[in-house]
Formats: structure tokens, sequence, C-alpha cells
């Protein structure tokens, strides 16, 4: 579910923290992305075709492009997600939800159709978008893509929906310092307002919708200050309310070693072999789009060695036209690049 209408508050509230760009702006950026949310994206997309077709088209996708993805797998989800994971599983008419935290035999596809891949995978000690967020902290990953909101209030900086490289699809950029800005709280009460909207770890107070969320956190900073405040006959707070614990789980994300991550070519006749031999995939398909595969990105980098060669023949002209006379009076502003990142190896 993610985090019940922050988008829609963020978009009226805080617009200037919401960029629109193309796929081709995250060339040579590593982006961690929440496994889950991806599968999901298929099984909803194409019901009758195997998610892992969808997850080969889409890394190839990502990697023609430069972009260096690394997947995050769930791992035991808390105990104050049960609740939200029991209506999921009988929404999909599942006997019960999965809260064990070991890895199903669909899972163990996805990491092998990954490693074929040549792809960094990481096993998440919980919920996905908790270590997502904490690799971009960390500044081990450039940004978290996912369509669920609640990396924000996890804590990741940049957040990207939407991508998919669909024809004339706009990736959605979103700055979490910019919403902070916008919105005029900090990190820790972004957390509140996210718990008051409705997240995955416990109640929210009926009939409080966003706009009103807001104002009272803005006004009070915190949610037990917001309980205080409120009319409990026009909003009343759910009885045994687990939202410290909310709290907590947002803001104390649990530990893991991450490890060096490294990206290699993928093995073609290993993919044709577990796709289409073992899983069932029409051959000519896989071997098509791994042709395109690489005349894509033959291309992309031809093009983009044109480009750089003839942005270095005009720096040049315009080094060769001008002459320096004197130093400038005041000091040049440099943004930092985000790209100073650990732990990479290609």
């Amino acid at each position: 579910m993610g985090i019940t209408k922050l988008a829609d508050l963020i978009r009226s509230d805080a617009p200037e923290a919401i960029s629109h760009k193309d796929i081709s702006a995250y060339t040579g950026k590593v982006i961690a992305l929440d496994t889950s949310i991806v599968m999901n994206q298929f099984r909803a997309a194409t019901p009758t075709l195997s998610p892992l077709t969808g997850l080969f088209f889409r890394t190839l996708t990502f990697l023609e492009h430069d972009i260096k993805p690394v997947f995050v797998f769930d791992g035991k989800p808390p105990v104050e997600k049960t609740a939200v994971l029991e209506k999921r599983a009988e929404a999909a008419g599942w006997n019960a939800p999965k809260c064990t935290g070991s890895a199903s035999s669909q899972t163990k596809d996805c990491l092998e159709l990954l490693k074929l891949l040549g792809v960094p995978v990481i096993q998440a000690p919980g919920d996905a978008e908790g270590l997502c967020a904490r690799l971009v902290k960390e500044r081990i990953v450039d940004a978290v893509a996912s369509e669920d909101m609640d990396t924000l209030p996890f804590g990741a900086n940049i957040l990207i929906r939407q991508l998919n490289a669909k024809k004339d699809s706009d990736v959605v950029e979103y700055s979490l310092p910019k919403i902070l800005e916008k919105l005029q709280i900090n990190h820790e009460e972004l957390v509140d307002l996210c718990i008051l909207l409705g997240c995955d770890y416990c109640d929210k107070i009926p009939g409080l919708g966003p706009k009103r969320a807001l104002t009272l956190i803005q006004k009070h900073r915190t949610i037990e200050n917001v309980v205080l405040h409120i009319n409990r006959e026009t909003y009343p707070v759910p009885h045994f309310w687990k939202y410290k614990e909310a709290r907590k789980i947002f803001l104390d994300a649990a530990k893991t070693s991450v490890p060096e991550l490294v990206w290699s070519e993928p093995d073609e006749e290993a993919l044709v072999g577990f796709l289409c031999h073992i899983k069932r995939t029409k051959e000519e398909r896989v071997r098509r789009r791994m042709e395109k595969f690489r005349e894509k990105r033959e291309n992309i980098r031809n093009e983009r060695k044109k480009e750089n060669k003839a942005e270095g023949s005009k720096q040049t002209r315009i080094k060769d036209f001008y002459t320096v006379t004197r130093k400038r009076n005041h000091p040049v502003e440099v943004t930092p690049s985000i790209s100073g990142n650990k732990k990479r190896k290609r």
C-alpha cells in the first residue's frame, strides 16, 4: 500500500520537489529496486505470462541505458505488518500471508535469473524499502526506484517512479530534501505525517485527511501533541494504537552488511538454458531480445562518444578564442555530484 495519498499531497503542496525526466537522465547511475514491487507490476500487467519474462526484459532495458540496477529482496516482515499482509492475501485468494522471510520458489527463480543477467542482488533483513533507503543515505546507490512512497519516510533522498522506459512515458523523481523544505517539516515529522496518512505498520485515525494531517503536524510537530489537540469524537484515536512501533520501523531500519556490488555481462547461453529449456519461454524471443540489447547498447554508447567528442571540441574552441585576463572576483559555486558512491565495480 505504501503511504496513503502522500503523492497527492506532495503534488499539491510541494510540486517543486517533483521533476519529470527521461530514462536517459539516469545513465551511469546506480539504482536500487524493490524487487517485490517490480514483480507485482508484471503480475498485474500480464497475469497470463511469467513475471520472470518481464524481469528479463526490464533488466536488459536498464543495462542497455547503462543504468546499474541493484535488486533488493524482502526479508522477514515486521510483526506490525501482519494485518496488512493478511488483507492482501485474502484479496489475492491465498490461504495465508507469507511472513516467514524464507525464499519462495519464484524468489529463487528471480535470484537465478538476475545472476545470469550479471546484476547484483541484496537480501534485506526486513522490508526491502528500508534497505533501499539506507543504500541511498549511505551513498552506495544514487536513488531508489519503487512505486511505493514509503521509501521517503524510510529516508531515501531520491525516489524514482515509472522507471519503465515506455515510449513517451516520463520518469517521475521525488526529492526528499525539497519535500521537507516545501512542507516546512523535518524527517521525523514526515514520518509522523505518514503514520497519520496511513501506512503498513499500524492503523490510522479515521476521517483525518491529508491536508488536515499536514496542518496538524506543521502546528504540533508530533503525533503525541496532535492527539492532545484534536476532537476525539470527530477523529477517534484507535485503541492500542501502535504508532510508536511504526515510527521506530521507519527511523531505525535494521542494519545489514552490504556486499560489494559487481556487474558483469549477461550470459546469453545460460539465460537461454534457464528461460527456454526450464521455464519454457520461446527461445526465438529471448535470442531476439539479446540481439536488440547488444545493438541498442552499442548505439547508445557510440552516440555518447560523439557527444563527448563534440563537447570536448567545443570547449577547446572556446578556450582558444578567449584570453584569460583576470581571475573572477567571486568563487563559482559548484554543485556536488550525487554519484560519488562506494562499493561498486564493473
